[in-house]
Parts: structure tokens; sequence; C-alpha cells
């Protein structure tokens, strides 16, 4: 066994996973199930669609077995069902998409706590893996500074403006202080975007559409973007290598594009489309102006744009892996050249069934 190979867990220890269904769930499941894990359980919605998961049971390797639950975190009940006995639990289910924050912190936040409620009461948890974002951080240091797992995170989510944002900085301060508390032990996962087949949007990260043309705000910006196969191989090891408890993980893949060539990639294999770029004096300006106007019209428009999104998404920033592959002895396998190629042509696939 290498210095890197996971041994935490055995292959007849149950093992969680929420948000199963979802894009980055699946993943994990069929990662877990290849393995050879023999008790896994997928934690869905009760309207989540089954389609992808029983595509992943029907691959999975031999003695391996999937166990589908319908339930919600909002009902403690059903948190402690679903945790009974469990040794690992990859925690993915999270609110996306939500508009309001307080929608955001019930379906982030509440269900975490309810979720940590219930392994509190399981003596038998040997980690608990949190998935959270890389939008956690506040990224306001220098410009180009490299964003890493010692960056401070945001201080006031609540003035950036972004649901989701600010729900996983509560999320994440809410595992810490369950870690500590009451000793559970905890890991946090960190990805940048998460891309391939399954989420063919163009990241916020890269511009914005809108008045009908495409704002490139990106420009020479490295994209911290991370294979969904990757992306989903990092938190499995998070979950199952000894001895990484009270540890955050950034996710981000190697030798990932410029915003500026992504966007000339998009054009060139999916569609092309109009787009006028913003150089980054000019956006955080905007941003200010945006932010002004908002605290001046007493927020009858929105702070949606402002100088706190802007150095979240916006800033000139460099992205480090090394704390992964150097603790977890995490490789991408899926290069980014052919991870682009994969999301290109489902790109191309959803725009021909469109």
């Amino acid at each position: 066994m290498t210095a890197h190979e996971p041994a935490l867990i055995g292959l007849d220890d149950p093992i969680l996973v929420t948000g199963a269904a979802g894009f980055i769930g699946t993943r994990v499941v069929e990662q877990l199930l290849q393995r050879g894990f023999r008790q896994v359980r997928a934690l869905v919605r009760p309207s989540s669609d089954l389609t992808r998961l029983e595509a992943v049971a029907r691959r999975a390797a031999d003695g391996a077995a999937l166990a589908v639950i319908r339930g919600n975190l909002l009902s403690r009940q059903d948190c402690a069902a679903a945790c009974a006995d469990v040794a690992v639990v990859f925690h993915l289910a999270a609110g996306r998409g939500e508009k309001s924050v307080p929608d955001a912190f019930m379906n982030s936040v509440v269900t975490t706590r309810n979720l940590l409620e219930a392994c509190v009461d399981h003596a038998r948890l040997r980690r608990f893996v949190n998935v959270s974002s890389m939008s956690v951080y506040s990224n306001r240091g220098a410009s180009g500074a490299v964003l890493h797992e010692a960056s401070p995170m945001e201080t006031r989510p609540e003035l950036r403006g972004d649901a989701y944002s600010f729900a996983k900085v509560k999320q994440d301060e809410l595992v810490m202080d369950y870690a500590a508390r009451f000793r559970l032990p905890c890991v946090i996962v960190r990805p940048g975007y998460v891309y391939g087949p399954g989420n063919e949007a163009i990241t916020g990260r890269v511009g914005i559409g809108s008045f009908g043309v495409f704002l490139h705000l990106g420009g020479a910006n490295a994209l911290p973007l991370t294979y969904v196969d990757n992306c989903a191989q990092a938190i499995l090891l998070a979950g199952l290598t000894p001895g990484i408890d009270g540890e955050v993980f950034n996710v981000v893949d190697d030798e990932v594009p410029s915003s500026r060539r992504f966007l000339r990639l998009y054009k060139a294999n999916v569609r092309r489309f109009r787009s006028v770029y913003v150089p980054h004096a000019a956006s955080y300006a905007l941003s200010w102006l945006w932010e002004a106007y908002a605290r001046w019209s007493d927020n009858q428009l929105p702070p949606v744009y402002n100088r706190r999104v802007w150095h979240a998404y916006w800033k000139p920033t460099r992205y480090s892996n090394a704390r992964l592959k150097r603790r977890l002895g995490w490789k991408p396998a899926v290069t980014t050249a052919e991870g682009l190629q994969r999301y290109f042509v489902s790109c191309r696939e959803k725009l021909r069934h469109a």
C-alpha cells in the first residue's frame, strides 16, 4: 500500500452520499462502486430523477451495492435514518440556484446542521466530507496573487449579494464549529468551477450576458476549472485518506485556460456569438458605480454587481492544487484539453436538441 492509498475504512463499511443524483454526486457514487464498496447509500430528494444513478448501479463492480434513499435533509428524522451507523458521509447536497438568502440558508446551512446533528448521535463516523466552493474566499489581496487554502474567507458574505456564496460561507463555518465542539472528523473540499457533460453553462467567471451582448470580464485571468470526474476523485480521496481530519482542499485542474482562451475555444467549437471585452479597470469601476447607485436608490436596483463580487470572480488571480496533490496524492485523470473537448461535444448536443 502506498503512502496515499486510501485505508480509512473497509469495503463493507456503510457510506452515505447526499445530493447523490446531482451533477457531481452521481460521479462520486460511481467511483465508490467502481472501488468495490458494498454499502453505498445515495440520499436523494423525493422528486429526483434517478436515471443516471440507475445507470451507474448497472455498471457497478461485482459485489458493490447501492441503496437509494429518498428523503429530505430538512427532516431530522430522515437525516438520522440516513446516517445510522455510517462510517463516511460525503455531503454534496446544496441549495443551488436559490435566489434569496433565506432559501439558500435553509437548503444549505440548516440541512447541514441536521446532518451534523445526526452524525453526533452516531459514534461510528470516521469522516464527514463537506463539499463547499472556492467562492467562499474574499480574494481581496494583491492582484495576481495565488489563492490557496489559507486565503481569508469572506467575512461579510451578505454584502456580496450572492445567495449561494453566502450559504457556503455559513455552511463551512458551521462544519468547522461542529468539528471543534464535538470533535467530529471533518474535511472540507472547495472545488473551483466544476464543468463537463451535464453542466453546459459558461461560468460567470468568464463574463455575463446582458442586454443582448456577452460582456467578457475575465480577460487573461486563469479559470479555476475542474472536470467533474477529477473533482469527484478529489472528493473521494478526501473521504477515504487517513490522517487529514480538519484540513481544507481546493480543487482545480492542471493547465487551466485563461478566460480569453476559453471563450475563443467555446466560439470555435460550440457556437459563435457577440462578445465585448471589458478591461479589469473598467469592470471594477462599473462594479463600484452599480454598488453606489444601489445605495443611493435604497436598493431599488439590487447591488448584484459590486466590488466584493469583482474580487471573487473577475480579479486577476492564480490558483494552486499543490496541497491536494501533496496530501491526497490526487492527480487529474482527465486532462484539461480532453475535458474541454468532452464539454464542447456535450454543449453542441444540448444545442442540437434544444
